[in-house]
């Protein structure tokens, strides 16, 4: 066993499982391992599938050894947020009203993880509803860099497990930051992918309009190898797009001479902690040192304005979602989510339509600043992780929640461009900085390739939190 094995990537992985110079079986055994001794403080699985991942990780073995290589996630250990549904495997969604939940069938992602021959760990704890905050009877994820300080949202188990070495690649959702966030907290890459890219088949809504579904891992690379299997149309979601799928990773090495990237200098640097703003410069540097082009753009005029529809939407659409336990088995919800559903039953159709409008009116602006660039370049988040206490965390919903924090991750849920977050530093507390790159539609080969890029400059995705 190589020293370090749990930080290798999926990409250096990969071919040694092909080859067999180490087995699937190995570094299954080498995960669960080192789950059991540090999960217990991290909390990032909310259920461990030791039994069923040592069965996969055999079958695995046997199969590549017969000549049958499925690819690149062949044999790897992987995990998924517990809003996807597992058959036979209980799907909570972050809520004890769900914690009797157990599918008869899987989500159409994790029937292409399996089809992919990837070995599932587990579900991974998120906040309750896949929204801000958790249900006080379950666990909530500590961040590896440091205790007690946020580890992103929702996908916060998702982020933990890649970041500490407890999977090789996890999946997570985004609904308005919820891959970014904790990709952002956790220092991992993350991807959104386009919206529809993705089936949402069997995963549990918060905001069906707003929702996206993709991979949290340690590499550009990794994210296109996960983001490969599960993509695709899939005609039990009307939602999913028909496009083909590229390569993911077939313009890995291309580089960026000669793109336009696209810096809103004021939209990265306002409102915010220096670091990041200082980071994103920086990294934007890099970037034109590589060959790119950077282009000197406008957000929206109104951006304020129209992030206040966001909560009102997803609010609604989270209320619809949950309809056949809410309001009815509402003191079974944490005080955080049970407020969000309340307030999203409040809302007058009027209030709907005219939040509805407020978006379209932020896609077309932004429409109009993507043109003539290839990519957008800002932050990932609106904060580094940062000190917070769990009573904070189960909610009631702070007052210090306000829609303006979600100005680097709601815009592109509203229109659904995809996006890729990279850590690009540690702040002086020790914990991640990250940047993002916002494609325009179906650009996630470009994104992958960019993010390389980047990653092939720079050293800080090499940077882990724990031994």
């Amino acid at each position: 066993m190589t020293e370090d094995l749990h930080y290798k990537t999926i990409s250096e992985l990969a071919p040694q499982v092909r080859d067999g110079k180490l087995s699937s079986v190995e570094l299954t055994e080498s995960q669960l391992d080192r789950i059991g001794q540090l999960d217990g403080h991290l909390k990032s699985y909310a259920t461990l599938m030791a039994d069923s991942a040592r069965q996969q990780a055999k079958a695995a073995d046997a199969e590549i050894a017969s000549g049958n290589y499925r690819g690149p996630l062949h044999g790897i250990p992987i995990a998924v947020k517990d809003l996807c549904y597992t058959e036979g495997v209980r799907t909570m969604g972050g809520s004890a009203v769900f914690a009797d939940n157990v599918p008869d069938f899987d989500a159409t992602v994790v029937t292409r993880l399996n089809d992919a021959g990837a070995v599932m760990l587990g579900k991974l704890n998120l906040t309750e509803g896949a929204m801000g905050g958790y249900n006080p009877k379950l666990d909530i994820p500590e961040n590896p860099w440091a205790d007690r300080h946020w580890a992103g949202q929702s996908s916060s188990g998702s982020g933990v497990a890649t970041a500490a070495g407890l999977a090789y690649g996890t999946l997570g959702s985004d609904t308005g930051g919820s891959i970014r966030y904790p990709a952002a907290a956790c220092g991992t890459v993350g991807v959104k992918p386009t919206w529809g890219r993705v089936s949402r088949y069997g995963v549990m809504n918060l905001a069906q309009s707003l929702d996206h579904v993709g991979p949290l891992t340690r590499s550009a690379a990794d994210s296109g190898i996960m983001l490969q299997a599960i993509a695709g149309y899939d005609p039990n979601d009307p939602t999913s797009l028909p496009n083909s799928v590229p390569a993911m990773t077939g313009t890995l090495d291309v580089g960026v001479r000669g793109l336009k990237i696209g810096y809103d200098e004021r939209y990265a640097s306002e409102d915010l902690e220096p670091e990041i703003a200082n980071s994103i410069a920086e990294s934007v540097k890099v970037m034109e040192g590589l060959g790119a082009e950077i282009v000197t753009v406008k957000m929206p005029s109104r951006l304020r304005e129209y992030l206040e529809a966001w909560p009102v939407i997803c609010s609604s659409e989270a209320a619809s979602a949950h309809a056949e336990t809410f309001p009815e088995r509402a003191d079974e919800y944490g005080p955080w989510f049970r407020g969000w559903l309340t307030s999203g039953a409040s809302h007058t159709a009027a209030e709907f339509a005219e939040a509805k409008v407020l978006r379209a009116a932020c896609v077309g602006e932004l429409r109009n600043t993507m043109r003539g660039i290839d990519l957008l370049a800002c932050p990932s988040a609106h904060t580094t992780a940062y000190p917070i206490t769990h009573e904070e965390l189960y909610g009631p919903i702070p007052p210090s929640r306000v829609p303006w924090q979600s100005r680097f991750t709601a815009p592109m849920d509203y229109s659904g461009l995809p996006t890729i977050s990279l850590p690009c530093g540690l702040n002086d507390r020790n914990v991640p900085l990250s940047l993002q790159f916002v494609g325009h539609h179906l650009s996630e080969q470009l994104l992958i390739q960019a993010g390389h890029a980047f990653e092939q400059a720079t050293d800080f995705h090499s940077l882990h939190p724990l031994p």
